[in-house]
């Protein structure tokens, strides 16, 4: 009975009581009929809102321990940021594990330590920098990995307990080389941590940070997690990856157009994940689906609180036996900056300056479109690095006309959706409810179809698209 390797993310962990009984405990039947709560490893992300307050609100840009240390002075608080962590993780451990003294004593002293040895270091980081000779500007990568591996090992410890305590036979996989005098590359650290992890009889939690000469976080950032989910898959050689999220991978978020007109996903391929990823609502990481892609091993998204279904199966070569829309998504806060220079015209090289200013300011490009004196970049990023953005792109250009705009980005997407009149349908939708189409993408492949509209359209274009092109579409009559 080979292996599946399981990734639980931060949102599922912390309702913690639902991933015991639906997960944990849910004994698991293979192919040849065998039941067993084990053949499975979990990378565990830490609980919701704990990496936020050790780095950065992910959405809002607020700022955690580790902004206020890199904007570090006399004056700034991030000590006391991180004891406001520590409590809110105390107050995890009181409630999850109640009366249970012993195994509230062994969590509540493992966290104490961690949050104790990451304020010793980051105290004396900073009487190291306050020489001229270190800059700490050379250490922050370093600060924010150590940060994030708090979260991690966190959650991953509790768990062990908790399974513990109901009789599992479960495993403490650190990989956060807290307090380690050597370093590993990413394969080298998980082929040893798992070389002697016996699958049939002990079930391993694993941290989702994973500390390597590579430096995870310098390609990955918050998406560090997955990549050590997929490469434990890979190392190891799973039968299927499985992630555990809060909600099906459905038609649309039901949030925005109701529960009862999205339907759940059964299938799709690694190239529609790969667009959803491009607007940072990512089944997976693409450098992580491509591991997996590349050793052909099965991609399955559940749904945490409905553990009966099947959830979605994400696989190679799957193409939908009828050309139709799969899924209506998007992101809000895109901004678009558009540089129009008469000059460009006729000029090859114009626009490399243009790409690398771009690619330096650390924001996702969705998409970009040009023409022979325009070129506009669809960018996710907060609005102070936009602002910086935009002041380098005037110095390197001032001859040019740059301005920005905040926009929404929706999209359809579908592993196959070569369908006749689509785009004339889709247009159609938005027009009929009001919205402004300012600028639409389609590649010659049609698995997505992208419009850009205002900020303020997002909302009812995703209710139109979804109800025209999926809710009262005939290919999607047949599912109930």
């Amino acid at each position: 009975m080979s292996h599946t390797v399981e990734k639980i993310g931060g949102t599922s962990m912390s309702r913690w009581q639902d991933v015991l009984s639906n997960i944990w405990l849910r004994p698991q039947t293979s192919a040849d009929g065998q039941t067993s709560l084990y053949n499975r490893a979990f990378v565990v992300s830490a609980y919701a809102g704990i990496t936020n307050g050790l780095l950065e609100h992910k959405k809002t840009g607020e700022a955690g321990v580790y902004a206020l240390f890199a904007g570090s002075s006399d004056k700034t608080p991030w000590a006391e940021k991180l004891h406001a962590v520590e409590h809110h993780m105390l107050t995890i451990n009181a409630d999850m594990f109640g009366s249970d003294d012993v195994s509230r004593r062994r969590a509540d002293q493992f966290l104490q330590e961690r949050i104790a040895d990451a304020e010793h270091c980051l105290k004396h980081l900073e009487a190291v920098c306050s020489f001229g000779h270190f800059q700490l500007d050379d250490h922050l990568h370093t600060v924010r990995e150590m940060l994030s591996a708090i979260g991690e090992a966190h959650s991953a410890f509790n768990s062990v307990q908790l399974l513990k305590s109901h009789g599992v036979n479960a495993r403490f996989v650190d990989l956060t080389n807290w307090r380690s005098d050597s370093q590993m590359s990413l394969d080298e650290h998980i082929a040893h941590a798992f070389a002697d992890v016996d699958f049939a009889n002990e079930m391993p939690i694993v941290t989702g940070y994973t500390q390597c000469r590579e430096g995870l976080m310098r390609t990955f950032d918050r998406g560090y997690s997955e990549m050590t989910f997929s490469k434990i898959a890979t190392i190891t050689n799973a039968r299927e990856a499985v992630i555990h999220k809060e909600y099906h991978l459905s038609t649309a978020d039901p949030m925005l157009v109701g529960a009862d007109n999205v339907h759940p996903i059964g299938q799709t391929n690694f190239d529609v994940a790969d667009q959803l990823a491009n607007l940072g609502m990512e089944a997976i990481h693409p450098r992580a689906a491509a591991g997996l892609r590349k050793q052909n091993i099965l991609l399955r998204v559940k749904n945490t609180f409905e553990p009966e279904h099947s959830g979605t199966v994400i696989h190679n070569d799957y193409v939908s036996d009828t050309p139709k829309v799969e899924i209506i998504a998007g992101t809000r806060n895109v901004w678009a900056i558009e540089v129009f220079d008469q000059d460009m015209v006729g000029d090859a090289g114009y626009g490399q300056r243009m790409n690398d200013l771009v690619f330096d300011a650390g924001v996702r490009v969705l998409t970009k479109d040009f023409n022979a004196n325009t070129v506009t970049f669809y960018l996710h990023g907060h609005k102070r690095t936009i602002n910086l953005l935009m002041e380098r792109l005037r110095q390197a250009y001032p001859q040019a006309d740059i301005r920005s705009e905040k926009l929404a980005m929706v999209c359809a997407l579908g592993s196959d959706m070569k369908v006749p009149g689509l785009l004339h349908k889709a247009a159609g939708a938005l027009s009929s409810v009001g919205v402004n189409i300012l600028a639409v993408h389609q590649a010659m492949r049609q698995v997505d179809m992208m419009f850009l509209v205002s900020d303020a359209d997002y909302s009812v274009a995703v209710q139109a698209l979804h109800k025209q092109l999926i809710e009262t579409s005939e290919q999607w009559k047949e599912v109930g």
